[in-house]
């Protein structure tokens, strides 16, 4: 595998973990459903100025399909995530929902066909031993009751994240990357406006700049993550997604004066240890 793949990768990841913190700060205003639909409103008006700029062409019907199909996954992937941080300490969501490399490893074999070598195995597993020490560190929490139903959520959002990703190289394999991007965007916005609309809450307007650079970063993140996932295998690229941890770190030191622990720094190197095995040739 290329280099240039891995880094559009982490690229992506980088990009979309800045989202994130951005998500982070409007959810302290918002009920998370509208924040969702504001992001994927502003992401569908940023996709759409995009595509009439780059003019790839009408999508195929079995385009529009897949990715709706996409949608439907992203969709889950983020509810069943939020129910999961509502339920359980945010350690424990995390390690359930690392779990996702594993499990794009599976999918890459079985909707793929991707053979799955012991050097990407071992990546994924230094990785989660990394992510491991992140959040074992973390021993605020450790008492907190577990909930069942928290715990299958993380499973679950862990599960369709994985096979999101590797839907996204399917689909990347054979689509323009601007049309998964729109629909990217515009699906999830369909799908999640009742909900967004129910639990409306009055906006100020100021916060609208927030909402147009989740916008920005949400469709740039995906741009790098569709040409990335074009390229490489799917397996190959998941250990990619462990970086998410560092920008977390540096996010908090740098927006909102956490301080990383020698646990964050320490599993810090042997995330940044697998996602260099991972993409050596």
């Amino acid at each position: 595998m290329h280099f240039g793949p891995a880094l559009r990768a982490a690229a992506g990841i980088a990009v979309l973990s800045i989202m994130d913190a951005v998500i982070k700060g409007m959810a302290a205003h918002y009920p998370i459903f509208q924040v969702a639909l504001l992001r994927f409103v502003c992401g569908t008006i940023i996709a759409t100025g995009v595509v009439l700029a780059m003019r790839p062409g009408w999508p195929s019907r079995e385009t529009i399909q897949a990715n709706l199909l996409r949608s439907v996954v992203a969709v889950t992937t983020a509810v069943s995530f939020f129910y999961a941080l509502g339920q359980l300490p945010l350690a424990e969501t995390l390690v359930l929902s690392f779990l996702s490399p594993m499990f794009v490893a599976l999918f890459g074999l079985l909707l793929l066909k991707e053979r799955v070598d012991l050097r990407v195995i071992g990546a994924i597993a230094v990785g989660f031993s990394g992510t491991l020490v992140v959040v074992l560190g973390q021993t605020e929490e450790a008492g907190a009751v577990r909930s069942l139903s928290g715990v299958a959520a993380a499973l679950l959002s862990a599960v369709t994240y994985a096979l999101s990703l590797v839907l996204l190289r399917q689909r990347a394999q054979r689509d323009k990357f601007m049309h998964i991007v729109f629909f990217q965007n515009i699906g999830p916005a369909i799908l999640v406006m009742p909900f967004g609309v129910y639990y409306w809450q009055p906006l100020d307007l100021s916060h609208l700049a927030w909402f147009m650079v989740m916008g920005v970063l949400g469709v740039a993140g995906h741009v790098f993550m569709a040409t990335a996932y074009a390229k490489a295998p799917a397996a190959r690229l998941a250990p990619l997604e462990y970086t998410a941890l560092i920008w977390a770190a540096a996010i908090g030191y740098g927006v909102f004066s956490e301080i990383p622990t020698w646990a964050t720094l320490g599993g810090g190197l042997l995330i940044v240890g697998a996602a260099m095995l991972a993409s050596k040739r």
